[in-house]
């Protein structure tokens, strides 16, 4: 039986945490979605360990247990690399994408001709979904937004570390990142 987003196509240009946790069970309603990576080891979180996924010999391989956790475990789909030939192919999908994800910072995917202005005149059905940590527009739009900050400027922060330490020295951020 064919999934409610059977024949919807998503081009995935996001990474670390936030895109790819947003995406994740999209593929298993049959969904299309095509990750783009970096052409150099791909997805930032890959190397995110130890714990890293062991091969048949039990040594570990390159692999996080993070990544696979949070970023790879979901529906089948396709990845492709952000080289020269990556680039050409995604500009060809451009047009007849439905969704596109993305969570550089603001502006940030403009000089590859991917940001909202271009694509919008190229295919205005899309749906460009676009995550930041502080919006589109306003004081801090241009500011690049990491769990470990959104976590200290949330107060998570102050609930870990040593109790009778100071506020900064003793406090850390949680194992894992939770601020998507």
């Amino acid at each position: 039986m064919p999934g409610p987003l059977q024949g919807l196509v998503v081009l995935d240009l996001s990474r670390i945490l936030a895109g790819p946790w947003r995406r994740r069970c999209w593929p298993d309603f049959g969904a299309d979605v095509i990750k783009i990576e970096h052409p150099r080891g791909g997805d930032d979180t890959r190397q995110w360990g130890p714990p890293y996924l062991a091969d048949t010999t039990g040594q570990p391989t390159s692999e996080s247990a993070y990544y696979l956790s949070a970023i790879a475990a979901s529906g089948p789909s396709r990845s492709i690399s952000a080289s020269r030939k990556g680039r050409s192919w995604c500009a060809a999908w451009r047009p007849r994408a439905d969704v596109l994800i993305e969570n550089f910072k603001v502006g940030g995917l403009d000089r590859y001709g991917l940001g909202y202005d271009a694509i919008g005149e190229l295919n205005p059905r899309l749906i460009y979904l676009s995550i930041s940590a502080f919006g589109q527009d306003g004081p801090d739009a241009a500011k690049p937004g990491y769990d470990a900050m959104i976590q200290g400027m949330g107060g998570l922060m102050s609930l870990t570390g040593a109790p009778d330490g100071t506020p900064v020295a003793d406090r850390r951020r949680s194992g894992v990142a939770v601020a998507t």
